[in-house]
């Protein structure tokens, strides 16, 4: 076990281990509980600064967590795991359930070997599916279409039948696309081109999508590791407002200073593109920026309900993307440094 970090001066209130600190999410999640006075420990495989007291260097997915990574924990907040790959071809299942599942239980046997009271497990919507243009709640049917969604679902799994045998709190929190300063995916790349007028003025393809800004979900995380009647219960969390495609083009155009877009490109000629894009991709051996899986991604819904954890837990969103994104576009332009907060220790 390594131990790096600064050391923060407070009284705390409870202690929690948060797997994955070092990731957008995780990094979000230690500033909030460090801010109401929690001790964090933070578990990564790499060491590096940040809010909490402790870092604690490990790859679940290949070792057991130390016994003493745990002592006097009360709740594990586990984020850590095998993301999406954006530009994978191959679809490698193995790698997943190697990370994703094999890891959670790694950390649940050591959580219960602990007496931790709290589990707190950070999964995806894609564990549920996704369903055309329907809003999708937590009463659908699971049907994950990724290897990536179905090591999830088999996680969340995990944790609810360790929560029942050991008499442990535990919640599953389903996150669509997470955005706020920092983010690196799919919108921060899109934000990036917006900006640099690269990408094309996009028809309205009538299209939903959630997502959920960062801070509300360590909101929600907090809310639910606290909450009884969270108790191996399963909750969306979303900012309740939900974006077509071109919709996002146009907030995004606004927020720097432009004016709405008038026309939008063909959608044949987008589909000629992205069939241009797949054979490239089949030549390189990896994706190229745009092909037939980026114009899926534009054009269809992913659209979820988060109403299940405002009437239970009480929780509001404090952001959605148009109050988000000036700070957003100030860190792309420099005035917002995120990657020195997030900085590898010395």
């Amino acid at each position: 076990m390594a131990s790096s970090g600064r050391l923060i001066a407070m009284d705390c209130v409870d202690t929690a281990l948060v797997t994955g600190a070092t990731g957008f999410v995780g990094h979000a999640l230690c500033e909030k509980l460090t801010g109401r006075h929690v001790c964090v420990r933070a578990l990564a495989r790499h060491p590096m600064k940040g809010p909490w007291e402790q870092m604690i260097v490990a790859d679940i997915g290949a070792t057991s967590i130390p016994g003493e990574a745990l002592q006097g924990v009360d709740t594990v907040f586990h984020l850590a795991g095998k993301v999406h790959a954006l530009t994978e071809i191959g679809r490698n299942e193995s790698e997943y359930q190697c990370a994703n599942v094999e890891g959670t239980r790694n950390v649940l046997e050591a959580a219960v070997n602990a007496g931790v009271q709290r589990f707190v497990f950070v999964s995806s919507v894609k564990a549920g599916g996704e369903c055309g243009d329907m809003c999708l709640d937590e009463a659908m049917e699971d049907n994950p279409e990724t290897p990536y969604g179905r090591s999830k679902l088999e996680a969340e799994r995990l944790v609810f039948k360790y929560a029942r045998k050991h008499n442990m709190h535990a919640v599953v929190l389903r996150l669509p696309l997470v955005y706020g300063p920092g983010q690196k995916g799919n919108l921060a790349r899109m934000l990036k081109s917006v900006a640099a007028r690269r990408f094309p003025p996009l028809p309205e393809f009538g299209n939903q999508r959630s997502m959920v800004h960062v801070e509300d979900v360590a909101e929600a995380a907090v809310l639910a590791a606290r909450s009884p009647n969270a108790n191996v219960q399963t909750y969306i969390v979303t900012d309740g407002r939900p974006y077509s495609t071109r919709e996002l083009y146009a907030l995004m155009r606004v927020a720097l200073g432009r004016k709405k877009p008038r026309l939008g490109i063909p959608i044949r000629l987008l589909e000629a593109a992205a069939g241009v894009g797949d054979l490239v991709g089949r030549l390189r051996g990896r994706r190229f920026v745009f092909d037939s899986a980026s114009l899926e991604k534009l054009r269809f819904s992913a659209w979820y309900s988060s109403r299940k954890l405002e009437t239970e837990l009480g929780f509001k969103p404090v952001y959605d993307l148009e109050k988000a994104l000036p700070e957003m576009i100030a860190e792309l332009r420099g005035g917002n440094d995120h990657k020195a907060r997030v900085a590898p220790a010395s």
